[in-house]
């Protein structure tokens, strides 16, 4: 797919202008988006900020945005919902196999989640909930997906803000069990799933976005897409840390090599060094992506494997 001259001068403009859509994102949305407003003002500053130091993981977990903000702003993207990108339902018996297996299953079930809540697939949400039961349960954390749960999405069927606040609060609540009782590992690959996830599911739609619509209303789309992505690098970095922070076993180290190396594709944007001396090439395209797009696809495919 290739994105043409008039999407690339928007992200252009729009970079340049700091990032107008995200402060418009969260308009009218429920306290747990509102993180990303205020972490929002310019992409510049979003985007600079080297890795944080493994001490800061504290800290950071507690200012990390909430599972369903890229959901959110995906939808504000105009992008239409892509059934084809989120992780199947019925594949969790597969995910009990390990602990680490399951931590980084939920961590997507929950990004998986958020996205059909925001786009009122509410009716497939319960199957994705009877999933990530399963799955909290087996890393000991079954009260966070409890049948009362259940019964409090189906209860607020049609009400989009509070499905995804009932989505935020039982996260919160999982990893605030698993940091209580020194589970820093299995909270960390939790939180791993959850924003590959995210990413998968942001690439996959530059990836398979139609061409067969209005030319405007395509370079929105995709303009405000790519720009969904790129701001994704300082959460990123802030991953990085809480996964150092943690205890190294085998899946923690693997996990954070691989997000080191997707970390380094979106290092090698240098973009906010552009925007901020407005000089080399400012042109993103579906190319200029194309390393994270890959990156992000090699490691969604170990998490669901």
């Amino acid at each position: 797919m290739n994105v043409n001259k008039q999407v690339c001068k928007a992200l252009v403009l729009t970079m340049m202008a700091g990032s107008a859509f995200f402060s418009a994102c969260n308009s009218d949305k429920t306290t747990s988006t509102e993180t990303a407003s205020a972490d929002s003002t310019a992409v510049a500053d979003t985007t600079s900020a080297a890795t944080p130091a493994a001490t800061d993981a504290p800290k950071i977990l507690g200012a990390l945005p909430p599972t369903s903000e890229v959901p959110y702003l995906l939808q504000n993207t105009g992008a239409d919902f892509n059934a084809g990108l989120i992780n199947a339902a019925k594949k969790v018996d597969s995910y009990t196999t390990t602990t680490d297996k399951a931590a980084l299953n939920l961590g997507a079930y929950a990004t998986d989640i958020g996205y059909l809540s925001v786009y009122d697939k509410t009716q497939d949400v319960i199957n994705y909930l009877r999933s990530s039961d399963k799955l909290a349960k087996h890393i000991g954390v079954g009260n966070a997906f409890e049948r009362s749960l259940e019964k409090r999405f189906e209860a607020n069927l049609g009400k989009k803000d509070s499905l995804v606040k009932i989505v935020d609060e039982s996260m919160n609540r999982v990893h605030e069990y698993l940091e209580d009782n020194d589970r820093k590992g299995t909270a960390a690959l939790t939180l791993t799933g959850s924003f590959i996830e995210g990413l998968y599911i942001s690439t996959g739609l530059i990836e398979k976005y139609p061409k067969d619509v209005p030319a405007d209303v395509r370079n929105s789309v995709l303009t405000n897409l790519m720009l969904t992505i790129i701001k994704q690098k300082k959460s990123l970095a802030d991953l990085l840390a809480i996964l150092k922070s943690a205890p190294q076993d085998a899946q923690v180290v693997e996990y954070t090599g691989y997000l080191t190396d997707l970390y380094n594709q979106f290092e090698n944007l240098n973009f906010d060094e552009k925007v901020k001396t407005n000089s080399g090439d400012l042109v993103v395209t579906d190319k200029t992506l194309s390393g994270i797009t890959a990156k992000v696809k090699e490691i969604r495919a170990k998490i669901v494997a």
